[in-house]
């Protein structure tokens, strides 16, 4: 099971990788806006759609996404990288 993270920790983590949010949430097929307002508090972490698969993706929390394209989760990259 991985571990729940932050808005703290995931935004530490684009600063640690040197990637935007931006250029992240377009490689996985996101809004950004949608990111950004994950990562400010300013929408509930989450519930469906969109923003679920988001919070999904940034480890915020537990779920599953289901799609055919290839993800980018930011957290298991930064693992797989160790």
């Amino acid at each position: 099971m991985a571990k729940i993270r932050t808005k703290e920790e995931a935004r530490a983590e684009f600063e640690r990788r040197g990637l935007s949010i931006r250029a992240w949430a377009r490689m996985n097929g996101l809004d950004s806006a949608t990111v950004y307002n994950l990562l400010s508090g300013r929408k509930v972490v989450g519930l469906r759609g969109e923003s679920h698969k988001a919070a999904v993706l940034l480890g915020l929390k537990e779920g599953v996404v289901s799609q055919g394209e290839p993800l980018t989760p930011l957290f298991l990259q930064a693992e797989e990288a160790c």
